[in-house]
């Protein structure tokens, strides 16, 4: 009988040293192991689902903008059968309208060369229909950007007696387009906040934290007003009577998800 008391016991020690292993290793998995990461790993997916209570509002900001600068190129196209003549006369004119930009406001740095081209010209003999060069074409172009709204059609309308044969299309634009969507933005955000505490308190229930939001929004315009003098056009053609840049709503829309408390 003593050894089958002493199997028993031994018996008894084995199951009693293999629960306490388990429950070892249980409570380690439990907190520090593989199904803590996993329960921490389900927790966070169901906080990312968001509370089960919630509700949307939509809003829309709107702001009011007006062009403040005022671009367009201006080119002297000279022909001539001597590349260094055109050269002088092209540059002669460049540079002469130039100088009178400047002197009417327009920084150096809103002064830009965006085309200097030489090109040859060609001609065909009817009776041999060989093709031989008869001359080059020089096209010389500066970009401007004009600050000062009101004195632009003086600076276009004094280019074409100083050589400029080509005048582009006035455009105008906003020089911080960033400012007016943040202003829209913000005003679309304080709507929708003052429409979810209305909707919140005629329902009975309390607005709490945002838990989602998004925006969608307007590009901020750009204008093209006046039309261009092209080669052989008349200087009139060229300038509006009086320029009206005119101004463009910039919207903002956004969507606010609370909870409900």
């Amino acid at each position: 009988m003593p050894q089958e008391d002493n199997s028993k016991k031994i018996k008894n020690i084995a199951v009693a040293l293999f629960v306490l292993v388990f429950a070892g290793l249980l409570t380690y998995s439990l907190f520090w192991g593989p199904l803590a990461s996993a329960k921490k790993y389900f927790e966070s997916y169901a906080a990312s689902l968001g509370p089960a209570k919630t509700f949307t509002v939509s809003a829309e900001g709107k702001v009011t903008v007006s062009p403040d600068i005022a671009t367009f190129t201006f080119s002297v196209v000279t022909q001539g059968k001597d590349p260094k003549a055109i050269a002088t006369d092209n540059n002669t004119a460049m540079n002469a309208a130039v100088e009178s930009v400047k002197a009417k406001g327009v920084d150096t740095k809103d002064i830009k060369t965006i085309e200097y081209n030489l090109a040859p010209s060609y001609a065909t003999d009817q009776k041999t229909g060989k093709t031989t060069i008869s001359g080059y074409i020089l096209t010389q172009t500066a970009l401007v950007k004009v600050r000062n709204l009101d004195s632009v059609a003086d600076i276009v309308g004094g280019l074409p007696d100083l050589g400029i044969n080509q005048i582009g299309s006035i455009s105008f634009s906003v020089d911080d387009p960033d400012k007016a969507l943040a202003d829209a933005r913000a005003q679309a955000f304080v709507k929708a906040k003052a429409k979810a505490e209305v909707m919140a308190a005629e329902n009975g229930v309390s607005m709490g934290n945002v838990v989602n939001f998004w925006e969608s929004s307007s590009p901020v315009p750009y204008y093209s007003n006046v039309k261009g003098l092209g080669m052989g056009g008349v200087a009139a053609e060229a300038i509006a009577p009086s320029i009206q840049p005119g101004s463009q709503e910039v919207t903002v829309d956004v969507s606010v998800t609370y909870e409900i408390k």
